[in-house]
């Protein structure tokens, strides 16, 4: 294999051919990269397969930042002039300022064909009607997965965000199969249509569909989706600077496979070391990316900040991996990694004695934190449980090794969002 684990060897020799022409054309058009690697020593003619890539530097977020910042609009990494740019996308922002990403018609066309064979692969079909509940502005979840959608062929109903309103109204005219979202707005439409008098199992939906954050890997998360719709939930897993959808998970498998290897390279590395990683089962990693066919804003060794750990293998011995959460993210504890998602799948398995929500709130922010870490957790709406936070503490004690001081709050009050739900909050509002 190529890249531990990841390309197969039926592919290697297409991809370190995709590989090469990249690279060359990356030298050619991005003055970024051509510092970067002078600065290194590194000679990026040198690298003939995809195992040769370790001869190159990494990328990180800040110097895209940094980038554009010196050089609007899209900064010096982009290789393509704005005249060829035909629609911009943006990061979130969660952990800096967002950056932009430009997509030439060539891009939108690889994008389009990768996240139709992600959706593809989760189980939708030309039959299909679906919800798309992700935003239709910036997000590279939105737009692109419409006109992935589109090219399936199913019938697309491009709801956006912030109109559960009209969510409902199509679930009850519409014969709606399918619904594409972040997990957090999958459990937001259930309880809104609970409050509302619904059954949402009453609706007949039988896929849903979600990524754009952790949590449809998490198996007590999941399992309070999938009962709350009586539906199949398959995640998929992108990143805003490279492509929309990455990995997806196919229905039953337990873990998400490398679905868009035409136009993205992946390796896992060690995120202390940088050292490669082989896609083993039970191995962990950051995961990073490299572009094999992009004109704008193209990236080398791409490091994501995506941490995964290898599931297993597929039937034909892909690696299929869940995402644990990103180490932007994540909280040291008395040295000990805590993932807050970790914590949420934690209160989640207590539904319904919780109602699944959960804060974790910090004086300053982290990633290292004073013990203990304090928690509010919403109680079920069952009346006071009086043990419900000792035994919070304990859980969390026993399965991720770190003390913390567990308060509850009542149902509903740490209110639901219809696109990612921040766990972390810090006094000074960050």
């Amino acid at each position: 294999m190529t890249v531990p684990g990841f390309i197969p060897e039926s592919a290697a020799d297409r991809t370190d051919a995709a590989l090469r022409a990249q690279l060359a054309y990356v030298t050619a058009h991005s003055p970024f990269y051509a510092r970067l690697w002078e600065r290194h020593g590194a000679d990026p003619a040198a690298v003939r397969t995809a195992a040769d890539l370790t001869r190159l530097p990494f990328t990180e977020k800040q110097m895209l930042r940094d980038s554009q910042a010196g050089a609007p609009p899209l900064g010096q990494h982009a290789a393509a002039p704005m005249a060829d740019v035909i629609r911009l996308h943006a990061s979130t922002g969660t952990t800096g300022r967002p950056s932009w990403v430009g997509v030439t018609r060539s891009d939108a066309e690889g994008w389009t064909e990768a996240v139709a064979h992600a959706l593809r692969t989760q189980g939708l079909t030309r039959d299909d009607i679906v919800i798309h509940g992700s935003g239709l502005t910036l997000f590279v979840g939105g737009l692109p997965v419409r006109d992935a959608v589109e090219r399936i062929g199913a019938t697309l109903i491009p709801l956006g965000t912030g109109a559960s309103e009209k969510a409902l109204l199509a679930l009850q005219s519409m014969h709606v199969t399918a619904l594409h979202s972040t997990p957090s707005y999958a459990r937001y439409l259930a309880d809104y249509l609970r409050e509302r008098g619904h059954d949402p199992r009453a609706f007949g939906l039988r896929k849903i569909i979600v990524g754009g954050e952790p949590g449809g890997g998490e198996p007590a998360f999941r399992a309070q989706v999938e009962a709350d719709w009586g539906a199949v939930v398959t995640e998929g897993l992108g990143n805003a600077d490279m492509a929309p959808i990455i990995f997806a998970e196919s229905p039953g498998t337990g873990g998400m496979r490398l679905t868009a290897q035409d136009i993205v390279l992946v390796e896992l590395i060690d995120p202390d070391t940088g050292e490669i990683v082989p896609a083993e089962p039970g191995a962990s990693g950051e995961l990073v990316y490299t572009s094999l066919n992009r004109q704008s804003c193209p990236l080398v060794r791409f490091r994501t900040r995506d941490r995964v750990t290898v599931t297993g293998r597929d039937t034909d011995g892909a690696p299929l991996i869940r995402c644990v959460g990103r180490t932007d993210d994540m909280l040291i504890v008395l040295g000990v990694n805590v993932f807050p998602s970790a914590v949420r799948d934690i209160v989640q398995a207590l539904h319904p004695r919780t109602t699944g929500a959960l804060r974790m709130l910090l004086d300053h922010p982290g990633p290292r934190v004073e013990p203990p870490l304090r928690i509010e957790v919403e109680q079920g709406t069952h009346g006071t449980d009086a043990t419900l936070a000792a035994e919070v503490e304990q859980l969390v004690k026993s399965r991720l090794t770190v003390p913390t001081s567990v308060r509850l709050v009542p149902p509903g009050s740490l209110g639901r969002s219809e696109m990612k739900t921040r766990l972390v909050h810090v006094a000074d509002g960050s």
